[in-house]
């Protein structure tokens, strides 16, 4: 497992404030990624002091997708300058929340990589996501996301 903490995310990402919902990498490989988002007030997602659940569920995608969609980046680019990529989710299979933060909390956001099909630029794959907050679930979900590399 790679550790990547400063690695820039924005630039893996087609995501832009604000609706960018994760802060960074803390470790990824081919089969599992795990970051971090700190909650803000101003986020957009950000209702009377708490993160909603639409949040959470995009929260998941974003870093789900970060599994996949590094494979499309040469191993030595950091600078993700090699590919750019667009992905959306095509299908949320289940999803379980539990709680939603509250602003100032950082939450940690686990995915593993359950399947995938690669064509000649793109990918289709399933992935399931638990985000926490100080070791206590927020949300669980199984996804399916779609991802492409454009030109």
């Amino acid at each position: 497992m790679t550790n990547i903490q400063s690695l820039d995310i924005k630039k893996f990402l087609p995501h832009r404030a604000p609706f960018l919902m994760v802060d960074s990498v803390i470790t990824i490989d081919d089969e599992h990624v795990a970051t971090s988002f700190k909650i803000r007030e101003d986020d957009i997602f950000v209702v009377d002091g708490v993160f909603s659940e639409v949040g959470l569920v995009e929260n998941a995608a974003q870093t789900c997708s970060s599994i996949v969609g590094k494979s499309y980046f040469a191993e030595d680019d950091i600078e993700g300058e090699s590919t750019k990529l667009i992905g959306f989710i095509s299908a949320i299979k289940s999803v379980k929340v539990s709680a939603c933060p509250i602003v100032g909390e950082t939450i940690r956001s686990d995915a593993h990589l359950v399947s995938r099909f690669d064509a000649d630029d793109y990918s289709i794959c399933t992935l399931s996501c638990r985000v926490s907050v100080a070791d206590k679930e927020l949300l669980s979900c199984i996804l399916n996301l779609f991802i492409q590399k454009i030109n």
